[in-house]
C-alpha cells in the first residue's frame, strides 16, 4: 500500500470532506457517495469543549467509521499529547493539532507521532500537521516546520458555527508559501474554516494544496453534484 503522505500529493490540489456535515443517520451512505465521487480525504473535526467552546466526536466514533478514504483527524484539544495515541489506533492516517494547545511542548508531539504506526497499515505512516488559529502569528511554526508534512490555517475561529471566512487568511496564505519556499520545505498547505460554493472560486486561486469543506458539500441539496463542483473548482482554477 501507498504511503499515506504520497496517496495525499497524489490527490492535490483536493478537498478534505468534513463528515460531521453529513447526515449522521444515513453514515454509511454519504461516505460511500463521497468514495464513489473520488475524494481521497475525509476530515474529522474533534473538539473537547475546552480548547474551543463545542464538542464533538472521539476515538470511538473515528474508528467506526469504515472506508477508503484517508482519515484527516484534526484534534482541537487541549494536551494533545496524551490523546495521540487513541486517535492514532482509531485509525488517523493525518493527524493535526494546534500550536495553541500545546506551546510549550509542541516539538513533544511530533516526536511522539513519529513513532507511532499506522493502524490502518503500519507500512503507510502518519501524516503529522500543524493547525494554527487566524489572531496566531504565522511565523509561529517555523521552529516545527522541519517536524511536519502538512500546515493548516484556519480560516475562522474554531468552535463557533455560520463564521464567515476571514478575509486576512489570503495575505496569510501567501506568507506561509514564501516561509515554507525560503526553509525549502516540502510541506503541503492547508486551509480550513468558511469555505463555501460561493467562495471555492477565489480560494482555489490562493497557494493551497487542501482545501477542508464540510457545509459546501453536505448543504441538503446535491451531495454528489456539489463534490464534482468543487472538484472542478480546484482544478481548473490553477
Amino acid at each position: 500500500m501507498s504511503s499515506a503522505i504520497n496517496v495525499l500529493k497524489q490527490a492535490i490540489p483536493t478537498v478534505s470532506v468534513g463528515i460531521l456535515s453529513a447526515d449522521l443517520m444515513n453514515l454509511q451512505r454519504e461516505i460511500e457517495l463521497l468514495e464513489n465521487e473520488g475524494v481521497s480525504l475525509v476530515h474529522f473535526d474533534v473538539m473537547d469543549g475546552c480548547f474551543c467552546p463545542m464538542a464533538t466526536v472521539g476515538p470511538p466514533f473515528i474508528k467506526g467509521v469504515r472506508t477508503s478514504m484517508l482519515k484527516d483527524v484534526h484534534l482541537m484539544i487541549e494536551n494533545p499529547i496524551r490523546k495521540l495515541a487513541d486517535y492514532v489506533a482509531a485509525g488517523a492516517d493525518i493527524l493535526t493539532v494546534h500550536l495553541e494547545s500545546c506551546p510549550r511542548h509542541i516539538h513533544r508531539v511530533f516526536q511522539e507521532l513519529e513513532n507511532m504506526p499506522n493502524a490502518n497499515d503500519p507500512s503507510r505512516g502518519l501524516v503529522r500537521g500543524i493547525a494554527i488559529n487566524p489572531g496566531t502569528p504565522v511565523e509561529a511554526i517555523e521552529p516545527v516546520l522541519d517536524m511536519v508534512e502538512m500546515v493548516t490555517l484556519l480560516a475562522i475561529n474554531p468552535g463557533w458555527s455560520g463564521q464567515r471566512f476571514i478575509e486576512a487568511t489570503k495575505d496569510r496564505l501567501h506568507k506561509l508559501k514564501r516561509i515554507v519556499e525560503e526553509k525549502k520545505r516540502n510541506v503541503l498547505i492547508c486551509i480550513d474554516g468558511g469555505v463555501t460554493k460561493d467562495n471555492i472560486a477565489e480560494v482555489a486561486k490562493l497557494p493551497v494544496d487542501v482545501v477542508v469543506t464540510g457545509s459546501a458539500v453536505f448543504d441538503g441539496q446535491d451531495p454528489a453534484r456539489n463534490t464534482r463542483f468543487i472538484f472542478n473548482m480546484l482544478r481548473t482554477s490553477r
